[in-house]
């Protein structure tokens, strides 16, 4: 490590394209980019330990600082040795800064310059946010790497809403560089702009000269169609600085995973593969499977023939569905290892072509098929 808390290494880049093959050095693990984080919200990957974590080969997770911040408080996981050890997980962990959350629970929230005011959704309290305060919360935390807070438009905002967000997300930005005091938490700054070409440039012409450590593209799957994801990304990601991480926030399909690549994107992270495991749809090499569907209630087969996780080596798909309609909670477990195996050997199939300099994502797509969608 050198003397800032994260370090990108830039192995290689495709040629004639924008696909990156790249080592993220955290304090915590190294991490082969591009990379799938899986989502542990609340401190945990749903249904799962880290045991599951470690064989499944995850190296990096995303975890919520709104969320972890209402329930059970920063100042409780500090006083237990900081998130790692909380939840006992020895991979690097990601915080996203409740952005998001902002746009989802807007019922809930009252936006200004100063901050967020919102009514906790766990118990109806008066909370303020601000740029400095969560910054203190997720050191607190401790991550290896955690967001700024951001203003998220929806897809569909007008341009004079769309750039008061990006004026306020800069704003805010800059008073986050100022209040950090753990020298062992990196720091990624957002780029916001909804559909707006021009302001996605302006943005990330000013978040470039602030002192991050990576970069995010936000303010996508807020509402946009895939082509238009693609063409914010594809314009997006090549602006953002070389030599740093870059992170597309909560996406997607394998297909957008794939697309995203192909603009440059280092990292990944969406709820799909571990929620849609919850309700009965599976990722295979075919497209997805609906567990519930009664062709599987004698089915001896296992989810995906080409698949070597430990769900489809050892069940077939009529106990699944078993479990599944009798509402049993082992069910949620062995659905999401092989979800999130499904995702996590996408990516490492994508490293290996890019290593071999054999990437192309035409091909992969249409190899994946209605896999992709």
């Amino acid at each position: 490590m050198s003397d800032r808390p994260l370090r990108f290494e830039l192995l290689r880049q495709q040629r004639g394209g924008e696909a990156r093959r790249g080592r993220v050095h955290t304090r915590h693990a190294v991490v082969e980019t591009p990379v799938f984080m899986p989502v542990g919200t609340q401190g945990a990957v749903k249904s799962l330990d880290p045991r599951d974590l470690d064989a499944l080969g995850a190296r990096i997770i995303l975890s919520n600082a709104y969320h972890l911040l209402l329930r059970p408080g920063a100042a409780a996981v500090a006083a237990r040795g900081g998130l790692h050890r909380f939840m006992r997980y020895d991979g690097a962990i990601l915080t996203d800064s409740g952005g998001y959350q902002v746009f989802s629970l807007k019922d809930l929230r009252k936006l200004s310059d100063a901050g967020v005011e919102f009514r906790s959704h766990v118990d109806g309290r008066l909370v303020q946010l601000t740029p400095e305060s969560l910054v203190a919360g997720q050191e607190q935390l401790g991550p290896d790497i955690a967001m700024v807070l951001d203003e998220c438009p929806p897809a569909k905002a007008d341009r004079e809403h769309v750039a008061r967000a990006v004026a306020r997300t800069t704003a805010w930005a800059k008073r986050a560089v100022l209040a950090r005091a753990r020298a062992d938490v990196a720091w990624f700054g957002i780029v916001q702009g909804a559909l707006f070409p021009e302001l996605r440039r302006e943005h990330a012409a000013e978040m470039r000269e602030l002192d991050f450590d990576g970069f995010a593209v936000g303010g996508v799957s807020v509402g946009e169609d895939s082509a238009e994801i693609t063409e914010i990304v594809r314009l997006t990601a090549p602006l953002l600085p070389r030599d740093k991480p870059r992170y597309l926030m909560g996406v997607g399909t394998p297909g957008d995973l794939v697309r995203g690549v192909a603009a440059g994107i280092d990292m990944f992270d969406c709820v799909l593969p571990t929620r849609n495991a919850r309700n009965g749809q599976l990722f295979t090499s075919t497209g997805r499977l609906v567990i519930k569907n009664a062709a599987n209630r004698d089915s001896d087969l296992p989810v995906d023939a080409a698949c070597r996780c430990y769900t489809c080596r050892t069940f077939s798909r009529a106990y699944l569905r078993h479990l599944y309609v009798a509402g049993e909670v082992g069910y949620h477990r062995l659905a999401t290892i092989h979800n999130l195996s499904f995702y996590l050997q996408l990516m490492a199939q994508i490293r290996a072509a890019l290593d071999a300099d054999t990437f192309d994502a035409a091909a992969l797509l249409a190899a994946l098929g209605p896999a992709a969608l």
